[in-house]
């Protein structure tokens, strides 16, 4: 039997809120007709206000998708509605040879996937001048930076007298093409008066060792460009590792302009966690979107870094698969602490880690949400998850000790899957 993907993943597909209900209004069969499937791609024809249907197709494994309607949205509600229909009403979509439209665009797709692959990579020697020119604007950009953090402590940190905004800092930093180092120089003015020693010190760390990244090891240079905002070159990621990657749960970001699409995953034999990022323009969804608990066979080559996480997925190996019956293996509260530890050895400025977390319940305090194992406790980081998402994980919990999938590290957990008493993932980021 075919496995369906969950209504909750095919609604976190949608670029927003309306879209989700137009799609909802199209989950039924009556404006389908010509619809089918044949396990890697749907087809159908939705009734709409003109004469001619819309032709809706969908490639299932990246997900890809194809509609003959005007919008600009991406997916659009039909390919949406198709999605929710193959998922709530199988009978409605039945199996089936593709019709001539979506063979032809399924074979142009296949084509362009083709060229590009062809295509040559950048040469190797421009490769390098490109990112000396680079690394010595940021350096630059890193001493002023240094200067700055050092003359604020100079003065004293309560002595606001010459303490402007860091707004024109960051702005220097963006012109020295360092904008990682820019977003926490931007942050500075929010922090309260007890974390700005603590925040100065990190920067100043961040900032030291970009001036110095020809004299570091080739892992902490590769982590440090990240830190200080090189873009991830796919061409450095590798050799690749195939394993059938479990999918522990994804988390949308958005901000005016993009959509930031987290994507964690273990491996089934290799045990290694890894993380696909996918990004959206206004109006787009991510095009990245794999469905949490489900197993998928591929190659992920993953970039460098001294604690090696962010990954390229590259070949895949059919369709997601239904995923193992119960939940991940857990960590007790004090292993999660100690693999933070570790962690941040190797990379300093680690903020979290993605951490599985076993046979922890979620308490509310007057100071807070806790997950607590019975014999330690971690506080919930609040501001990365809405309140109605922990109220969503007390409701799974029902108060029994459940298996938690999320980021932690030393502001505290931020749940993202939790597996419920019948086994099932229960996505907690989209509600």
């Amino acid at each position: 039997m075919e496995e369906r993907w969950s209504t909750e993943h095919v609604l976190s597909l949608a670029p927003d809120a309306a879209s989700q209900k137009a799609a909802g209004k199209l989950s039924a069969p009556a404006p389908w007709s010509g619809t089918g499937t044949d396990g890697t791609a749907l087809w159908g024809e939705c009734k709409g206000s003109g004469r001619t249907p819309y032709r809706t197709a969908i490639e299932l494994a990246t997900p890809a998708y194809q509609c003959t309607c005007p919008s600009r949205k991406f997916p659009c509600k039909h390919a949406l509605g198709l999605l929710l229909l193959w998922s709530g009403t199988p009978a409605a979509v039945p199996a089936g040879e593709p019709a001539d439209w979506v063979s032809e665009w399924l074979a142009s797709r296949q084509e362009r996937a083709e060229k590009r692959a062809e295509k040559k990579e950048e040469d190797p020697e421009a490769t390098r001048r490109r990112l000396e020119k680079r690394g010595a604007k940021v350096a630059v950009g890193a001493a002023e930076l240094r200067l700055r953090l050092a003359d604020r402590v100079r003065h004293g940190l309560a002595d606001q007298s010459t303490a402007g905004p860091w707004e024109e800092v960051a702005a220097r930093m963006v012109d020295a093409q360092a904008p990682g180092l820019a977003a926490r120089v931007r942050e500075l003015d929010a922090l309260p008066q007890e974390r700005l020693l603590e925040e100065y010190a990190m920067l100043h760390l961040l900032a030291t060792a970009a001036t110095r990244m020809d004299e570091l090891p080739a892992e902490l240079a590769a982590t440090v460009r990240t830190r200080v905002g090189f873009p991830a070159d796919p061409g450095t990621a590798g050799p690749t590792v195939r394993d059938r990657w479990l999918v522990l749960g994804t988390r949308d970001t958005a901000d005016e302009r993009l959509t930031t699409r987290r994507v964690w995953l273990r491996g089934a034999k290799t045990g290694r966690p890894a993380l696909l990022l996918s990004f959206g323009h206004q109006g787009q969804a991510p095009a990245l979107a794999l469905p949490t608990g489900r197993l998928v066979e591929a190659d992920l080559a993953y970039f460098p870094a001294a604690h090696p996480l962010r990954a390229d997925l590259r070949e895949r190996y059919g369709a997601p698969e239904p995923g193992p019956a119960g939940p991940p293996a857990g960590l007790t509260v004090a292993e999660a602490v100690a693999g933070y530890g570790t962690a941040v050895a190797d990379d300093p400025w680690l903020e979290s880690r993605p951490t599985v977390l076993g046979d922890v319940v979620p308490v509310r305090t007057p100071d807070g949400w806790f997950l607590t194992d019975g014999h330690h406790t971690v506080p919930v980081r609040a501001s990365a998850v809405p309140e109605a998402a922990l109220w969503r994980l007390a409701a799974v919990s029902t108060g029994r000790p459940l298996t938690v999938f999320g980021e932690y590290g030393h502001q505290g957990f931020a749940p993202v899957t939790a597996w419920a008493a019948d086994q099932r993932p229960v996505g907690l980021t989209n509600v």
